[in-house]
């Protein structure tokens, strides 16, 4: 993949030295695949954890580990919960694995790195999750069943997710980054509209349940 970070660097390319066999290559195939979405942005416990817990008992955990501890004073720790709480609420809702919640838990959370940290553009941040899904979905080859975390369907629900979760709002989460402190208070109409929003779905999710 060309662009795409986790907190811990870039994903780099795989190399297959010449003469391996069959075998040798899906290995390495395979480890790289092992790379995609590293590392977990929640581990399998975490998120055993949270699959516990009614809608309430998500965003106590996830406030837990995010160390959100000003949520009543700060309108963009609200919004970077509601973000992940509506996320995992969804992905319950499409009955993901363990394994498939932690891939799509750090999908969302390096969608948000590579925004914040490398002012990655809308445009670029939409190429990179075509990479990823690419990567983590099955491939035409199909050379590698094991190593795919998503089937075709369950790929396009993502991407859609994604589409109204983050970059149909991509320029208020822009602002949210990127302001000063005094623009985002200026702003807070803007970043309540985001923090509704989030609600709305979360709503949605409840209703659907």
């Amino acid at each position: 993949m060309s662009v795409g970070t986790t907190p811990g660097g870039t994903t780099p390319a795989a190399t297959i030295p010449a003469g391996t066999t069959p075998e040798s290559e899906r290995d390495a195939e395979f480890q790289e695949h092992e790379k995609i979405l590293s590392p977990d942005f929640l581990s399998a416990a975490q998120i055993t954890e949270m699959l516990a817990e009614d809608i309430d008992g998500v965003q106590q955990k996830l406030k837990k580990f995010l160390n959100f501890k000003n949520l009543n004073t700060c309108l963009k720790e609200a919004i970077l919960l509601d973000y992940y709480v509506s996320g995992f609420l969804w992905a319950r809702g499409m009955e993901f694995s363990v394994i498939q919640y932690s891939k799509f838990m750090t999908l969302l959370d390096m969608l948000l790195h590579n925004l914040r940290t490398l002012h990655m553009s809308l445009e670029d941040s939409i190429k990179w999750l075509g990479e990823v899904m690419a990567e983590t979905g099955p491939s035409h080859s199909q050379k590698n069943e094991e190593s795919n975390v998503f089937n075709i369907k369950q790929a396009n629900a993502v991407i859609d997710y994604l589409k109204i979760s983050l970059f149909q709002h991509y320029k208020l989460y822009e602002f949210l980054f990127y302001s000063t402190r005094e623009e985002i208070v200026i702003g807070t109409e803007i970043l309540q509209k985001i923090y509704q929003y989030f609600l709305l779905i979360v709503v949605k999710i409840i209703n659907e349940e």
